[in-house]
Formats: structure tokens, C-alpha cells, sequence
């Protein structure tokens, strides 16, 4: 459990945004969260010179060269307050971050929040929170609040949202977390497909002492993970769903993994056993009443309005390919663990996806391709079968006992 703090020193909150077209809405900022008894550090990525406030630091007058375009420019003063933001993150300076803004300034500042680790306050009052803001918050834990009205100054309702925000961020900034002490974290990922395998793993690792952090295979979550073992946060990656490398391929619902999957330098011996979960089909949107033409003729799993396509045995060789030139270029100590008689709910002996076939020329690519060092285990399990689980959980618990002994 976590606490507010009391009678302990409150890290200052930075005050980031564009200072010359928000001026007056950041300062009212800095004025409530004072008022609350934070200090606070502005810090100002405007392009122009600023005229109702002078900020701490302004980034602009750090840029060596201010003679290029608007685009350029903007660009220059992400890269310098990023390192700006990160140091002082790492000085002690900072404990939270908070800013308001429009589209661009939405843009610039969630790009900066974005190099602060995982449990740092970070909040956007942002004009365009209505819209898709995946693009803007990616992996990071960023609070986004819909300002609902435009950012133009100060008015009634502009300064009860102002008011909203400072309070939240306040909180968040407060609240002192006591998990200093875990117990030794393995990353699960999963989706629909491969649940009760999932479930089954957690609570085996579960029983065993482990905490088990589950990510969703969809795209965003699988990158997360990467990006929070690279920060040291796993003891041991158990990678159950490796599905979304298919929908990439696809185009899929959960497209949109990123170079580093399976290929993160940064999470160099965190032992990985990956398990090729879901890499039976691919998850697309379509249902049976309006079936693309190029599908016609696949074996299909109808789920709601997405639809799993069985790939072929040409689709599987591909695959695998890409996952033994990623697996062979890893630092992270891996195994392949694979269920023969199944990937996935669909994928089993009688059902919709099967196709034995498909999955054998995986096997056999995924052999002929992969580093010898890297051990593939074959099991006569399904994947949602309890003794796949038992199988999956004890490989892992012996890999992360092994590192521990070496390092």
C-alpha cells in the first residue's frame, strides 16, 4: 500500500508548455499548485520569446541555431528540454510533471514526458483529448483531461478545468508509494485467444513466490513490456502471446509492435522463454457477413466483429524467419517452448484453425533458422491444457534460478 506524505519534503512539480501561446493558463498553474504547497519549476518549449511569463528555464534560448523552419525547430526543442527534463529527473528535482496545451503543444510535451520511468506523474490537459491520443501516449502511463474548451486565455471554465488539473497532479505528486520491497516479477504476455493459459501460468508462478505483471499482446502492451524490462523492472519474461508479430505481418488488429519485440538490447539477461501463443492465425476486422475476397477460401474463426484467418504454410515460413533473425541477435539468455497440438483456442485437433501442417513447416523453419544455442522444446500439450502451463511455468522458474546463480 501507498500513503500521502506528511511532514516530508514535496519534489517540486515541473510546469512544461508552450509559454508564449500559454502563458497565462500555465501560470495560473504554477500559482494553484504553490498554492498547494509544492514548489515548481517552469520550463518553457515555446519557439517565440515569452511576454507573460519568465519561465526557469527556457529551452528556445538553449537552441544554437534559430534560423530554420517551424517544424525543425519544434523538433530541436523536444530533443534539448528531453535531456533537460531527464537530468533534473535524475537530480531529484522533479517529482511531477504537468502541462496544458493544444494540439502542437499536446505533441511537444507528451514526447518529453515520455523519457521519465514508469510511476512518475505525468498529466496533459490537452484541447484534442477527445481524439485518437494513442499516438501521443504510446506506451507511457500520461493522464490525459479533455480541457473542453479552447486554451485562450483565462475564463470561468477555463480556470475551474485549470483548477481540476493542479489538484490531480498535486495528488498524484503526494502519494508515496511503499512497494520498495517485491517479490521477483515476471512479465506474462496474453490475449483472448490463450486466457487460460494465462491464467493457468499466474497461478502456478503465483504459488511459487513470483508476482506475475500481465501485458496484453495487442500491439501497445507487448512494446510496454519491452520498454519496462529494458528499465529493469522483470526478473524473467514469460512470452506467451508472441501473436502480435502475425497482425503486424496483416496489418491485424494488433499490429503496430515496434523493431525492439523480441529484440531489446536494453533488457540484456533477463531470461525469455518464448512460446509461439496465437501465432496460428491472424486477427482481422471482418465478420462472416462481409468476408474479403482474399479470405474466402481460409479457415476462419469468427469471434465478433474481428475474425481469425489460419495462416498458410508460406505465411508460417515467413514467420518464422523474422522470429529467428530477432532471437538470434538478442543478449537476453532464451528457449522456444512449443505446443504440438495447439497455438491457440482455435488451433486444436477438430476445431476451425487447425492445421498441422502450417504449424509443422513453423517448426521446422524455426529449426533450421534459429542459433543452436537457443534450446527449442517440444511438449504433447495444447496450449490452454493445465500440463502446457505446469511445462511453461517450471522453464521458467529454473531459467530465472540459473541467472540468478550467475550474475
Amino acid at each position: 500500500m501507498g500513503s500521502l506524505t506528511q511532514n516530508q519534503p514535496k519534489k517540486p512539480v515541473a510546469i512544461l508548455g508552450t509559454m508564449d501561446s500559454k502563458g497565462p493558463e500555465h501560470l495560473f498553474l504554477k500559482r494553484l499548485i504553490e498554492s498547494m504547497g509544492h514548489k515548481t519549476i517552469t520550463i518553457d518549449i515555446g519557439t517565440t520569446e515569452v511576454t507573460s511569463l519568465t519561465p526557469d528555464v527556457s529551452i528556445s534560448g538553449l537552441i544554437d541555431n534559430k534560423k530554420t523552419d517551424r517544424s525543425r525547430m519544434i523538433e530541436s526543442i523536444v530533443e534539448k528540454a528531453k535531456g533537460i527534463v531527464l537530468d533534473m529527473f535524475h537530480k531529484g528535482e522533479i517529482g511531477a510533471i504537468i502541462s496544458a496545451g493544444g494540439g502542437t503543444g499536446t505533441f511537444m510535451a507528451t514526447s518529453i514526458m515520455k523519457v521519465l520511468p514508469l510511476g512518475i506523474p505525468k498529466f496533459m490537459l490537452s484541447t484534442v483529448a477527445s481524439r485518437d491520443m494513442s499516438h501521443v501516449i504510446g506506451t507511457k502511463d500520461i493522464t490525459v483531461m479533455h480541457s473542453v474548451v479552447d486554451l485562450l486565455g483565462l475564463n470561468s471554465i477555463s480556470r475551474l478545468i485549470l483548477e481540476r488539473a493542479a489538484g490531480a497532479v498535486c495528488g498524484m505528486a503526494s502519494y508515496d508509494s511503499n512497494h520498495k520491497n517485491h517479490l521477483p516479477r515476471v512479465a506474462l504476455t496474453l490475449f483472448g485467444f490463450i486466457t487460460e493459459a494465462a491464467e493457468n501460468i499466474k497461478s502456478i508462478l503465483e504459488s511459487n513466490g513470483y508476482e506475475v505483471i500481465p501485458f496484453h499482446a495487442n500491439g501497445t502492451g507487448g512494446m510496454a513490456m519491452e520498454e519496462m524490462a529494458g528499465e529493469a523492472f522483470f526478473e524473467g519474461i514469460l512470452d506467451l502471446a508472441t501473436h502480435e508479430l502475425v497482425d503486424d505481418m496483416f496489418d491485424g488488429y494488433c499490429r503496430g509492435v515496434g523493431p525492439q519485440r523480441l529484440l531489446n538490447t536494453d533488457a540484456a539477461n533477463i531470461p525469455r522463454l518464448i512460446i509461439p501463443g496465437g501465432l496460428d492465425s491472424a486477427v482481422l476486422e471482418f465478420d462472416r457477413r462481409n468476408i474479403p475476397v482474399e479470405y474466402k477460401d481460409r479457415k476462419i474463426s469468427f469471434y465478433d466483429f474481428r475474425s481469425a484467418i489460419r495462416l498458410t504454410p508460406y505465411e508460417s515460413r515467413l514467420l518464422a524467419e523474422t522470429i529467428a533473425q530477432k532471437l538470434n541477435q538478442s543478449k537476453n539468455p532464451s528457449k522456444v517452448l512449443i505446443p504440438l497440438k495447439g497455438w491457440s483456442e482455435g488451433d486444436r485437433e477438430g476445431d476451425v484453425l487447425f492445421d498441422p501442417q502450417s504449424s509443422e513447416v513453423f517448426c521446422e523453419t524455426l529449426e533450421k533458422s534459429l542459433n543452436p544455442a537457443i534450446e527449442i522444446i517440444k511438449v504433447q500439450h495444447h496450449i490452454n491444457d493445465k500440463a502446457f502451463a505446469m511445462e511453461a511455468a517450471g522453464i521458467m522458474m529454473s531459467m530465472i534460478g540459473n541467472n540468478s546463480v550467475l550474475n
